[in-house]
This record gives C-alpha cells, sequence and structure tokens, in this order.
C-alpha cells in the first residue's frame, strides 16, 4: 500500500516541462507490456487498424521479425516487412515511415542488409526506410518508438528486431524463441509502454520531427500532417485484450538529444533521473542494461551517505551481451558499482546496506547464460514510474537520443492514492516476474518487512526463479583500459584527437600524410598490375588490338547492331572504361554506324544503371559506396539536367557510378536521359569520329586523311579548353544582404531555421525563408 506520507502530505509535482521533461500531456489510458510477447500481439492488433499514418523509430529494425511467432489470426504476411508493405496496399491513404540508425560497422554482422531492398520484396510508395545519420560521431539514434495515426503510441526499450520475442516465464528451451535464420537464443527481458489520447499526439510530433532532422523532410513522399481527434479514434486503435493500468492521467515525456550543427542539446531524461534520485523518500527501484553513468552513481551516492536516505534496488544482467559489451560496459559497471560499495563503507547507519545489485536466475539455464534483462525502468517510492529506451549510460544522459514517459502521482488524495497502488503494482508485477511470485506476494512482503530489500530476500528461492544478489568483478586490466568512460561510454562527442591522446603515446604518433599513403597504395597497385600483365594472359584480353578483332568479328555476325548495344550494356555494368568502347565502335563499324551504336549502348547501359539505383535506394548505395556520393547526389538533385550534363562531360566518376547514384538521387528520370545525351553525344561523336579517322590516316595515309584527323583533334582540344574555362570556379562571393543566384539563373531566399525550444503549439521546427516555395522544400 501507499506510504501515509504520500497520502497525508502530498507534495508539488516532480515533472516540469522545460526542465525534465518535454511536455506534460494527457492520456486516456496507460499501459505498462512487459517483454515482446504482449508488446508485439499489442502493436501487430493495432498496426492493422491503421489508416493514415505509422512512425517507427528504432535503433535497430529487422524486417524479418516475425511479431506473433506463435501465428496470427488476421490474414496478413507473417513477417514485418511483408506486414507494413500489405498494410500500405491494403489502405490507400496509410503511409509508414521507418526510421532507423544508421549503424556503426561495428554492428554491420547483427543486422539485416538491404531491408528496404529485399529481392522479391514489392515496393510501394507509401512505404518508406530511412536511416538516421544526423547526429555526432559515435553517437546513434536510441529512441524506440511507434505512433500509430496520432491515436496510439508506444514508447519503451524495444525495437523491432531479431532476438526479442519471448513470454514473462522467459523458459530456457521456448521453441518460438529464435531468430530469422532459426537458431534459438536466450531468455529477453524488456518493457514498452501503451498510451493514447494528446501525449499519442505530442509523440508523433516528435516523431515528425525527428524524420524531419533526419533529413528526409523534403522528399516528395507524401505529408502525414497532424491528425486532429475527430479524423481518427483511439478506441478503435487500442488493442482488445490489454486493460490499461491507468486512466486519465498527464504523462511527461523526456528526451535525450545531443548537441549537434546548430541545435543545441537536450538532457531532460538526465534531469528527469536527477530530480527523481533527489526526491526519493524510501526506496529507488532501477531495472537496467547498464549502470554506467558518473552522475547518476554520484547522485546515488549522496543519497546513501544521509542517514535516512533511501534504498536503492538495481537488477542488471548478471553479464553484457557479447565479449566486448562485457569487456567494455561490463568492466564500466563493475567500477561504478564498487565506488559506491566503497564510499559507502564505515557509513552509520550502514549505507551499504542499502544499495544492492540483483540479477534474475532461472533454472535450466547454461551457467553461461543468464537472462539478458534490456529493459530501461525506474521507479521512485509509489510515487513516480519511467519507462522509456534511455539506459542508466553516460550516452543515454547526454549523447544518444532517447525518449521516455513517466507517470506520477497527482490530483487530489483519492486520486494519488489510485495513481500510486497502480505504481506500485507496475513495479510488483517485475518484481514478481524475477522472483517467480505473484504481484500480491510482492506487496505483501514489502508491507511485512517495510523494506525493498528485505521483500526481495524473503521471497528468493534458493536453485529456483530468484533475484541473486550480484558483485560484478572488477578485472584490473579492463579497469585500466577503459579510461573513465571518455571513449565507450561518452556524455559528448568525442574527437579523434581526444581518442589518440587517450590510448596511443605520444612517442608513438607519427605523422603520416595521405598523400604518401595513396602514392604506396598506388605503387602496390602498379607492381600487382606490372606481375599481372607479365605472367598471365591479361595483355592479351585488354588492348585495342584485341577489342578492335573481336568487334571485327561481331560485325560478320547477324543481329550485329543489337550484339554491339547489349556489349555496351555488360561492359557499362562491369565499369569497363567506356570511352574505349566508344573508340573500338567508331574504328569498326564507321563514324555513322559506330556513333549510333554507341549513342543507343551509352543510352541503355545508363538506364539500366539508373533503374539499379532507384532500387538500390540512397541510403542502401550510401552503405556500400561511402557518405562521399551525398555531395554528387546533391548535385544532382538541385541542378537537374545541368548537373547531369557536366558530370557526363567531365570525368568526375566513372560512368557506372554516375547513373547508379542519379538513380539513387531524386533527379527525375526525364532530366537524367536529357541531361545524358546532352553530356555524352558531343563526346561520342568526337571520340567516334577521330578514331575512324586515326584509324584511316593508320592504314591509308594521305594529306586528306591527316587533315580530317588534325582537324578532328583541333576540335577535340578546343572543347577540352572551352569546358575548362566554362566550368573553372569564381572567385566571386555573394554580396551579404542580397540574394545568390544558382546554377539554373534563378534566385534564391537565404534560408535559415531556428534554435528556439519547440513549444506546445509549434510542434515542429519553423522554417523561414524570403520564398513560400523555398520554405515548403525546407
Amino acid at each position: 500500500m501507499p506510504s501515509p506520507t504520500l497520502q497525508d502530505n502530498p507534495t508539488p509535482g516532480l515533472l516540469q516541462p522545460g526542465r525534465n521533461c518535454w511536455r506534460l500531456e494527457h492520456a486516456d489510458r496507460f499501459k505498462l507490456l512487459i517483454d515482446a510477447a504482449d508488446y508485439f500481439s499489442a502493436l501487430r492488433r493495432a498496426l492493422v487498424k491503421a489508416r493514415h499514418s505509422v512512425y517507427i523509430l528504432g535503433w535497430d529494425l529487422d524486417s524479418r521479425t516475425v511479431l506473433v511467432p506463435q501465428g496470427s489470426d488476421d490474414g496478413l504476411p507473417e513477417q514485418l516487412g511483408d506486414l507494413l508493405h500489405a498494410l500500405v496496399e491494403r489502405q490507400p491513404a496509410l503511409h509508414i515511415r521507418v526510421l532507423n540508425w544508421d549503424y556503426a560497422m561495428l554492428y554491420a554482422l547483427e543486422r539485416e542488409w538491404m531491408m528496404a531492398r529485399k529481392p522479391g520484396r514489392p515496393r510501394n510508395k507509401r512505404l518508406h526506410f530511412r536511416t538516421d545519420a544526423r547526429h555526432p560521431v559515435g553517437a546513434s539514434h536510441h529512441q524506440k518508438i511507434v505512433v500509430i495515426d496520432d491515436q496510439l503510441a508506444f514508447v519503451g526499450g524495444l525495437d523491432l528486431t531479431r532476438c526479442r520475442w519471448d513470454t514473462p516465464e522467459h523458459a530456457p528451451d521456448n521453441p518460438l524463441r529464435h531468430d530469422p535464420d532459426d537458431k534459438p537464443y536466450a531468455p529477453f527481458h524488456d518493457v514498452q509502454a501503451m498510451v493514447d489520447g494528446d501525449v499519442a499526439r505530442a509523440l508523433g510530433d516528435l516523431a515528425r520531427r525527428r524524420w524531419t532532422l533526419a533529413g528526409y523532410a523534403e522528399r516528395a513522399e507524401g505529408r502525414s500532417p497532424r491528425l486532429e481527434p475527430s479524423q481518427a479514434s483511439a478506441s478503435e486503435l487500442w488493442p482488445d485484450g490489454f486493460e490499461p493500468d491507468l486512466r486519465d492521467l498527464r504523462i511527461g515525456i523526456s528526451r535525450t538529444e545531443p548537441a549537434y550543427e546548430d541545435r543545441p542539446g537536450v538532457f531532460e531524461v538526465r534531469e528527469l533521473y536527477l530530480d527523481a534520485i533527489a526526491a526519493a523518500r524510501q526506496h529507488l527501484f532501477f531495472e537496467n542494461q547498464y549502470f554506467t553513468s558518473n552522475v547518476l552513481a554520484e547522485a546515488i551516492g549522496a543519497r546513501l551517505r544521509e542517514t535516512d536516505g533511501p534504498e536503492v534496488a538495481v537488477i542488471s544482467p548478471q553479464t553484457q551481451s557479447g565479449w566486448l559489451e562485457q569487456a567494455t560496459m561490463g568492466a564500466l559497471r563493475a567500477r561504478i558499482h564498487h565506488r559506491l560499495k566503497n564510499a559507502l563503507e564505515g557509513q552509520q547507519p550502514p549505507a551499504e546496506a542499502r544499495y544492492q545489485m540483483y540479477c534474475p536466475h532461472l533454472p535450466g539455464l547454461e551457467e553461461s547464460c543468464c537472462l539478458n534483462v534490456h529493459s530501461k525502468v525506474f521507479a521512485m517510492d509509489d510515487r513516480l514510474f519511467s519507462v522509456g529506451s534511455a539506459n542508466m549510460s553516460n550516452r543515454s544522459m547526454g549523447f544518444d537520443t532517447e525518449c521516455n514517459l513517466t507517470v506520477e502521482v497527482q490530483g487530489d488524495a483519492q486520486r494519488q492514492r489510485e495513481i500510486a497502488e497502480a505504481i506500485a503494482l507496475m513495479r510488483n508485477r517485475l518484481l514478481a516476474e524475477h522472483l517467480g511470485v505473484s504481484p500480491a506476494a510482492v506487496q505483501q512482503a514489502m508491507d511485512q518487512q517495510a523494506g525493498l530489500h528485505a521483500a526481495i530476500e524473503q521471497l528468493r528461492q534458493p536453485e529456483q526463479r530468484e533475484l541473486r544478489p550480484m558483485d560484478p568483478r572488477l578485472i584490473p586490466e579492463l579497469d585500466a583500459l577503459t579510461q573513465d568512460n571518455a571513449v565507450f561510454d561518452p556524455e559528448r562527442p568525442v574527437s579523434p584527437d581526444e581518442i589518440v591522446d587517450a590510448y596511443v603515446p605520444r612517442s608513438a604518433r607519427k605523422p603520416v600524410p595521405r598523400r604518401m599513403i595513396g602514392l604506396g597504395m598506388l605503387a602496390v597497385a602498379l607492381v600487382v598490375f606490372a606481375l599481372a600483365w607479365r605472367f598471365t594472359p591479361l595483355r592479351d584480353w585488354i588492348n585495342l588490338s584485341s577489342l578492335i578483332a573481336l568487334a571485327r568479328s561481331v560485325d560478320k555476325m547477324p543481329f550485329t547492331p543489337a550484339i554491339v548495344i547489349a556489349a555496351f550494356v555488360v561492359a557499362g555494368m562491369l565499369m569497363v572504361p567506356i570511352t574505349v568502347l566508344i573508340a573500338v565502335a567508331g574504328v569498326v563499324f564507321g563514324p555513322v554506324n559506330g556513333g549510333l551504336y554507341a549513342t543507343a549502348g551509352v543510352g541503355l547501359s545508363a538506364l539500366l544503371g539508373f533503374g539499379l539505383g532507384h532500387w538500390l535506394g540512397h541510403d542502401a548505395l550510401r552503405d556500400m559506396l561511402g557518405p562521399r556520393i551525398n555531395n554528387l547526389s546533391r548535385r544532382f538533385a538541385q541542378r537537374g539536367i545541368a548537373a547531369m550534363a557536366v558530370v557526363r562531360l567531365l570525368p568526375i566518376a566513372p560512368f557506372t557510378v554516375v547513373n547508379v547514384v542519379a538513380g539513387a538521387s531524386h533527379l527525375g528520370l526525364r532530366d537524367y536521359l536529357l541531361g545524358t545525351l546532352i553530356g555524352m553525344v558531343p563526346g561520342i561523336v568526337l571520340t567516334v569520329v577521330f578514331s575512324h579517322n586515326l584509324a584511316e590516316a593508320i592504314r591509308h595515309p594521305s594529306l586528306q586523311t591527316v587533315l580530317v584527323l588534325a582537324g578532328v583533334t583541333a576540335a577535340l582540344m578546343l572543347t577540352a579548353f572551352g569546358l575548362q574555362k566554362l566550368l573553372k570556379p569564381r572567385d566571386k562571393k555573394t554580396k551579404p544582404g542580397k540574394p545568390s543566384r544558382n546554377a539554373m539563373g534563378k534566385t534564391t531566399g537565404a534560408v535559415t531555421t531556428t534554435d528556439q525550444p519547440v513549444r506546445r503549439d509549434d510542434p515542429l521546427p519553423r522554417v523561414q525563408a524570403d520564398h513560400p516555395i523555398e520554405a515548403r522544400q525546407a
């Protein structure tokens, strides 16, 4: 039962918008979903009712995930990616936007590649898969949010990905717990919250803002405006069979956003934790994947040293996931734990007795396995309960993007008692799951023992399902390696210089110019090529005479034009230099036929490359070719025909690369083909004429052939010189206060974004522009 102090002397609310939460919004209903079996089932039932919009934000997403492995009864595909496609096919007004972290290569072997471009999977323009890379180096997009029609939302620690589904029983041999490759995985525990009402609409604003900040607001992908209550009914979306824990209350939305570019940092989650730790009277209950935050450890230590400070219980996995996490985050957790223990020794009354870390024990598991506690939950007394994506780590306090929902007591005394009982029940449900007892038994033990640790000790069942006190081992070598959390769990962006300062001795720091590295690589490549030329048939295969001989044999075959054009297509896809092929066409087939064959072949090859790039998409292409394609893609999108023509005229990038990047950009097919023809045809004509006349001058030397060759050569040189003068960068700078002109000669206004905080009535960052069209595009 709630404490008498809470009932008789209610205190002002802890949640304060602008300090420890972004918004304080009304919720019609709130439900705590413990473990992914409940969450995934509720989510699927809600998704099939979506009518207008779905936003899915996550750290990881796997389209092969089966939300209901025991089988669903809605007649729709089981795998997540196929399900989302079926939903947009069924609902013509529905847009689904998936924003996934543009993960570091460290996680490449654990992630699904080319999720949006799976072979055999149909595509729909209203199903958008995107990645979020708009954050500092080393940071991640860590929010786990789903918003449906702005009426129903899910927030917590669960991503829609592999190795997450499990039931509260966490049976060691559950046959349904296997990954997309049909491999079993260890029991997994996590928590998600489900809400509807105004708080869901506010989370819709957050999702749209995150989508915009990730750089996708300009895409012509259809709008999903903020829906009014009359446009969608939350009662229709709320899944059957999920009775809410609370109704009709205000819920706080807290965020972490790192400072990036011109945006200031947001640290509401950190302030929420610190305020709750400072306000606790009886106990602080934490269930979290990590415990590595220096600032939280210091705040907890300060409360424990108080004579009447609260009890603190931390439930965490026995070992971290994988050797790398165990050697880094596991070592940092052990350090924090032992610092707390050592600082509390000798305190009177014994403060160390008020702090304990626990790990859930499951009978039947191998010694090397444990329940993977992945949740991010905390409760303060019976007065506040928070669930979200934020770990008790430095990263979650200031470096990664996070989102938490928080419930606290509110209203008159009777209402406070109702909410306090619900908060106590949610905490007790979590404890009961780990202890193998009922929530009522947990509450009874807490009433009898008048303490959190004493209640846990009373309910422990050795060798059965229980919470075991844990004392993480601090290995000196790992403690020395993980220096002050600076790299593995940073509180802010870490520069490469700081990493070097921390881990590389000054005596070992020798500057290596990039040009020297490049020259060394070039030298190695030349040596390898020379050896291959000397000791393999390579020199017989790739030379102008062999290509000409091959082309002459083709000239005698039927369907010569089709064969030559097909050769251009195949060679283009294999990245064979297109200029060599055009020259061969001029030598063998003459300037007329050779020019026509080359133009048709180049055009078809360019078209197929464009289609490949469009199918792959920008994000997948960036993963393969690197972020440098962004500049080329941006030029295509902004300059259209002009940019394509210039790229074709100049050797900015290989022919095939240009084709694929253009397809992945926002350049239209018409502009692409026109720009390609404008840029390629003059070069094709000059190349076939030059190569044909060069061959004629060699075969039949005469004054006429030499003069023609000289004229063609002069034309080539003048063209190159003219292009160099035309495209040479200008040193002129736009004067302040005056509009600039783009490459198409159109005046553009200066577009700026404001740094003002987002208000309730202004859910998206405002854009100011001199022209309405520019503003809409921004």
